[in-house]
């Protein structure tokens, strides 16, 4: 059996010296240490070392949200959780990467940006052995392994392995275009189709060949190149029997065939069977743009 001692206000633990400012709290630590989980749950098993953590935990089965945000009614299972909400309204960014000063909403977002500086990567994938820097990451990387599309979108039934995809896809549907380029003007339906644009205001090219040293705005453009110094194509159309070095090559390729054109002018709404045509259209806006400026 613990004891404590006290020691003005404080009282402390005698197996690992935590302090605690009351009895209840040093009863609820006391448990922990006895692996008394006194209070489970009738409804799946659970067992859990304080009352208030199982009756937080029924929440689960009830679908009660007591928590709500009172800027746009989103309600919640926790408190913590609509104080992390509630930062997406404010704009608040109270934690900060000690080694570029970058500031996040969530202390999570913190650890996992810092392996960015660190260059960990703890989360690996079974099948090709790609690692990720955080958990999600490598989740939704093994859906290309499994070819698992578990979002889909409820106005056209089209599916997709990620959900921010299928967010940016609805948007297709609703026009909507919330991120906007301050150097053009130009609004996009997501965020990464923005990154992307600006690289051609910028000069950008992030993509190095660590073969020639050639340097690219766009990944797809460094691994097309890369086949130059390999010569290797493995994938092969089985209609015209044309091959390619990269599996989306192919894909737009056999629109050819089908005549199918998935991508989208996010400007004119114009229609295109491969990525590379979208991006040589996009540029005759970027013209435009210009002209009517001056």
């Amino acid at each position: 059996m613990h004891k404590r001692k006290l020691i003005g206000e404080r009282r402390f633990c005698e197996k690992c010296g935590k302090s605690f400012v009351n009895d209840m709290a040093l009863e609820t630590h006391r448990r922990r240490h006895a692996e008394e989980r006194s209070y489970h749950c009738d409804v799946c098993g659970k067992s859990f070392f304080v009352v208030g953590y199982l009756n937080r935990h029924k929440r689960i089965h009830t679908g009660v949200k007591p928590y709500h945000c009172e800027i746009c009614g989103t309600s919640f299972l926790r408190n913590s959780h609509l104080e992390r909400h509630i930062r997406i309204h404010t704009g608040e960014k109270p934690f900060q990467c000690e080694i570029c000063g970058k500031t996040f909403a969530r202390s999570s977002h913190v650890k996992i940006h810092v392996r960015t500086h660190t260059g960990e990567k703890p989360f690996h994938c079974e099948t090709c052995g790609k690692a990720f820097i955080e958990n999600s990451s490598l989740k939704s990387h093994i859906r290309v392994h499994t070819g698992e599309k578990p979002f889909h979108c409820e106005i056209c039934g089209t599916s997709f392995s990620q959900n921010s995809t299928l967010k940016g896809h609805e948007r297709i549907h609703t026009g909507e275009k919330p991120y906007r380029c301050e150097i053009c003007g130009n609004s996009f339906s997501d965020k990464s189709t923005l990154k992307v644009h600006k690289r051609i205001h910028t000069g950008e090219r992030p993509f190095q060949c660590d073969i020639c040293g050639a340097s690219f705005s766009y990944k797809s453009t460094l691994n097309g190149h890369k086949a130059i110094h390999t010569g290797v194509t493995p994938y092969q159309c089985e209609i015209c029997g044309k091959s390619f070095c990269k599996n989306t090559t192919l894909k737009s390729h056999k629109n050819l065939h089908t005549g199918e054109k998935p991508y989208h002018c996010e400007i004119c709404r114009k229609l295109f069977s491969s990525n590379s045509s979208l991006i040589n259209h996009k540029r005759s806006h970027i013209g435009e743009n210009e002209a009517t400026s001056l």
